[in-house]
């Protein structure tokens, strides 16, 4: 594998497949979807309406491309009816509480919809054999954070300080258990997990995210207090994980149990940069006089240092990321000016297919 990099998503294989996503209407699940759409694949989602209004799902007028239904991932009854009705080829789970400040608000809603959420999935899925390849998204927080500089691997310790990162370390250790203890025959399911950084892109609107909050403040023309503006993440545009996790996806449906087990989706080492330096850049780009201030008051634990090692992803799956953190940038930019122009649906779905087609097309 290693002298055939930079493989993409395969459209002959996706055509036709049908493809039941947890979490569609959330960010990353409006961006999968959208693509899978665009790959031929019948998409079914299942997930709760959006958070926050706007929100990418109705901006970009996904439903229009897609089955969508909501439901709780926690309502197995409802979860159940649906998989069964639907009968996938394969399932991208992606339904979770994502926010680490919102976990130590409520830590038991976290636990119950990333933890349980995920058992109550995996366990009606074992009643569903037809299903070809499960990939279930967790986060580059499940990994016990030392605070050190070189990146984690997928068999370094499982941890989390705080509730979210405990809940997807948790959904690390209970895919290994389902796994092992149902999965693991000649025909059980495909399964593994994929672990990816900070993403960034064109329509999150997420609550107590860096560029949710800074474009929000460059709407309002008001400066954005920043919590932690020297902290290190490894940014990411959400077409470099989502690529990831389809060709996972492929892999497992393709060659079955070689591939299920633990992935790393992260960007390259250059787009590990500081809040500050990434809030400036934006500011650049977009703040018309809006800038940002730091916030000096107390606030619950956040990790300050965290990167992920794509080895084994280069190695084994072909996979690397292709986007400098400029043109990242840079596409995240276009997309919030197009919507700030108040386009039409259309409009930003064509801004989606554009940034989907450049990084198919493009390099580092």
């Amino acid at each position: 594998m290693q002298g055939d990099l930079n493989i993409m998503p395969d459209k002959s294989f996706w055509n036709s497949k049908t493809v039941f996503i947890t979490g569609h209407t959330g960010f990353k699940g409006s961006w999968l979807s959208y693509w899978l759409r665009l790959l031929g694949a019948n998409v079914y989602g299942y997930a709760l309406n959006p958070e926050t209004e706007p929100n990418l799902f109705h901006a970009a007028g996904l439903a229009d491309d897609m089955d969508s239904r909501i439901g709780d991932i926690r309502d197995e009854d409802k979860l159940h009816a649906e998989l069964k009705q639907v009968k996938p080829d394969i399932v991208l789970h992606l339904a979770a509480q994502a926010l680490v400040r919102r976990s130590y608000e409520d830590p038991v809603a976290t636990f119950d919809t990333n933890v349980m959420g995920t058992v109550r999935l995996l366990n009606v899925l074992r009643e569903l054999p037809h299903v070809g390849a499960v990939v279930v998204i967790t986060s580059d927080k499940c990994y016990e954070n030392q605070e050190w500089s070189w990146p984690y691997r997928e068999t370094d310790e499982m941890g989390g300080h705080d509730p979210y990162s405990s809940s997807k370390a948790c959904v690390e250790l209970l895919v290994s258990a389902f796994r092992r203890s149902f999965y693991n025959t000649p025909s059980g399911i495909p399964l593994a997990t994929a672990r990816a950084g900070n993403v960034i892109g064109g329509g999150d609107w997420s609550v107590d995210r860096l560029v949710p909050d800074l474009i929000r403040g460059f709407d309002a023309q008001q400066p954005v207090v920043i919590r932690n503006p020297t902290a290190i993440r490894p940014w990411q545009h959400v077409l470099e994980p989502l690529s990831g996790y389809l060709l996972l996806a492929q892999k497992l449906y393709e060659d079955k149990h070689s591939f299920s087990e633990a992935w790393n989706f992260g960007p390259h080492e250059q787009n590990r940069c500081t809040v500050a330096w990434i809030a400036d850049q934006l500011v650049g780009r977009l703040g018309a006089g809006a800038g940002w201030k730091q916030d000096h008051n107390a606030h619950p634990h956040e990790a300050h240092v965290l990167s992920l090692d794509n080895s084994k992803a280069l190695h084994r799956l072909g996979w690397r990321p292709r986007w400098n953190i400029h043109t990242t940038l840079d596409s995240v930019a276009r997309w919030y000016q197009a919507h700030a122009e108040q386009s039409t649906t259309s409009r930003l779905r064509d801004e989606m297919q554009l940034d989907i087609e450049r990084y198919s097309q493009q390099g580092l």
